[in-house]
């Protein structure tokens, strides 16, 4: 039986999982937890996660959270190979870094930013977020200097899940003009199997935002 993966496209650690799964070949069942509808808190699913976050993986009985997570755990157990999460002690550590650079730092800078606009009645984007998001942004334009990909000369499960966060706020509008090197990774990062998907749910979320907006 696949593995499945409870997912709402608008959410990016969602889409980051998934998209990560499309990378690797894993099988995946979907099953949708619409966030909106606050589906999470249904009690059926409660009982799978009590954390009731997205996106949730069920592998036979084995069930685990958190998008990074899951992305390793599809990664060890479906790669072809380890190029997508290599065994290599130190290359594994710079993905593992560059992950943790996406769950500690990235992704809580655009949610900082868009929580507010989707369900705290917020119209406009702060500046002292905004500049924090970009500071940040520009640390992974430094990863990405001299590296055709976030963690290395190859792509990555650090890459899904990075490239799933920050097209959220691309989708928003966010102006990155002054990045190339992310312009460049963005235009890579979008011929891997799944990316498309991805953006679909990463203009939805955009949309989502910006209609809150002023």
């Amino acid at each position: 039986m696949a593995p499945k993966l409870y997912h709402y496209g608008i959410s990016g650690p969602s889409r980051g999982a998934l998209f990560s799964a499309r990378v690797i070949g894993a099988p995946i069942e979907i099953e949708i937890i619409n966030l909106f509808k606050k589906e999470q808190f249904s009690e059926s699913f409660l009982k799978i996660n009590p954390q009731h976050c997205l996106p949730t993986l069920d592998d036979d009985g084995f069930v685990i959270w958190e998008s990074r997570a899951i992305a390793c755990y599809l990664a060890d157990k479906y790669g072809k190979d380890d190029q997508l999460y290599p065994r290599d002690l130190k290359r594994r550590a710079v993905v593992n870094q560059r992950l943790f650079f996406d769950s500690s730092s990235l992704y809580v800078k655009i949610r900082a930013i868009c929580f507010p606009i989707l369900f705290l009645g917020e119209t406009e984007i702060k500046k002292a977020l905004k500049d924090d998001l970009n500071t940040t942004i520009g640390f992974l334009e430094t990863f990405l200097t001299g590296s055709e990909w976030v963690a290395g000369d190859q792509p990555t499960i650090a890459d899904t899940c990075i490239y799933a966060s920050l097209t959220s706020i691309l989708e928003v509008g966010w102006d990155i003009s002054s990045f190339p090197n992310i312009q460049r990774w963005l235009k890579q990062c979008a011929k891997l199997p799944g990316a498309s998907e991805n953006d679909e749910g990463a203009k939805s979320f955009g949309e989502a935002v910006k209609k809150n907006l002023k």
